[in-house]
């Protein structure tokens, strides 16, 4: 640091991350988890929904609940392990929401490939005469 700044390195400068005010120790906990959460909830739902044993308008009304209430209550909750909790809640009906939507424009890019491979080869063989 340069003379004129007053500031002074320090050496000891913490790495561990800074505990939020009002939070506890469970709220800490999830918090550092809520990602993994939500992508195994996620993945699960989205399974269920590709596999065809859920239907995809159930994740849609469930995605569209869960991200209302998220941006309803996230100010209002005390209780920041609440807050954690719908986050988690609204991240994995997300996800949920994503990945059925992404396999189906595959299997549509897919068939799209596949058709326009099927005229080539038509158009080849029908040449070849």
């Amino acid at each position: 640091m340069g003379h004129e700044s007053g500031l002074v390195a320090s050496p000891r400068v913490s790495s561990l991350p800074a505990v939020e005010h009002r939070s506890s120790r469970a709220s800490r906990w999830l918090h550092e988890r809520r990602f993994r959460a939500a992508l195994f909830v996620g993945l699960l739902e989205s399974l269920l929904v590709v596999l065809g044993d859920l239907r995809w308008f159930w994740v849609v009304a469930a995605a569209a609940v869960a991200v209302a209430l998220y941006l309803l209550l996230r100010r209002r909750l005390r209780s920041a392990t609440l807050r954690e909790v719908l986050w988690t809640l609204a991240a994995s009906q997300l996800i949920a929401l994503v990945v059925p939507v992404l396999w189906e424009l595959v299997k549509v890019v897919a068939i799209v490939v596949l058709v326009v491979m099927a005229v080539i080869l038509l158009a080849l063989l029908v040449l070849d005469r």
